[in-house]
């Protein structure tokens, strides 16, 4: 059933211009982008069935081309429209980062940091790069799989702190499980980089790992 086929004032775009889209659950959401749902699923339902089965709306809009493409009703426009969803909520939140120190707005960092690597489903590890004033440059994803088996080399690291000019790093990684306790590999390849980074006088403020719904800070834990 389509979003237009609703009786009037029950649907989810109605909602959304009478009472805010802050009022709309996930599913509504989802419905609006979505726009119709399929011979058997209305929109919301359909929606409903991908918050079901990837567990989470990260995790949604994160999920790979062929796995959205299971759902009947959902092709390469509409997986397009989802991704591009997704992109202008991390610019979104990048904007809110960008030009502010990151340490002062940790939750703001946090927030983006979630949006960037929170649904991923490989681990990604990358760099929150600073300037001397510890205004954020740029973020950059550098190694992807796990920290175990995907090497995480500190030439690369410092190869591109010198080509950005980056003053101090913040290290990011995922974990794709949405536990976001540091392992001991997480701990050991952070005082490589330390070590590696300190070479070229750059310092590393943090190492922030990113679950699902939490960001854990080896700075709070006085671990740096």
């Amino acid at each position: 059933m389509s979003i237009k086929d609703w009786p009037n004032g029950e649907g989810p775009r109605e909602k959304c211009l009478k009472t805010g889209a802050h009022v709309l659950s996930d599913a509504e959401l989802l419905a609006i982008i979505l726009r119709q749902g399929n011979s058997k699923l209305s929109a919301v339902d359909l929606g409903r069935a991908l918050l079901d089965y990837f567990g989470s709306l990260s995790a949604v809009f994160n999920a790979s081309k062929k796995q959205l493409a299971r759902f009947d009703g959902i092709g390469p426009v509409k997986i397009a429209e989802l991704y591009s969803v997704l992109q202008l909520s991390v610019r979104l939140s990048a904007e809110k980062v960008i030009d502010k120190h990151p340490l002062n707005n940790p939750e703001q960092t946090r927030d983006y940091l979630k949006k960037l690597l929170g649904g991923k489903q490989r681990e990604t590890f990358g760099l929150l790069l600073l300037d001397s004033q510890h205004q954020v440059i740029e973020f950059c994803e550098l190694f992807h799989g796990t920290i175990n088996s995907a090497a995480v080399y500190p030439r690369e690291v410092v190869k591109i702190v010198l080509e950005k000019g980056a003053a101090a790093v913040i290290l990011v990684h995922n974990h794709p499980s949405g536990v976001a306790e540091p392992s001991q590999a997480d701990r050991n390849i952070t005082e490589k980089l330390v070590q590696a980074l300190n070479f070229i006088d750059v310092s590393v403020l943090d190492h922030m790992i990113v679950g699902q719904n939490l960001v854990t800070s080896f700075a709070q834990r006085g671990w740096l």
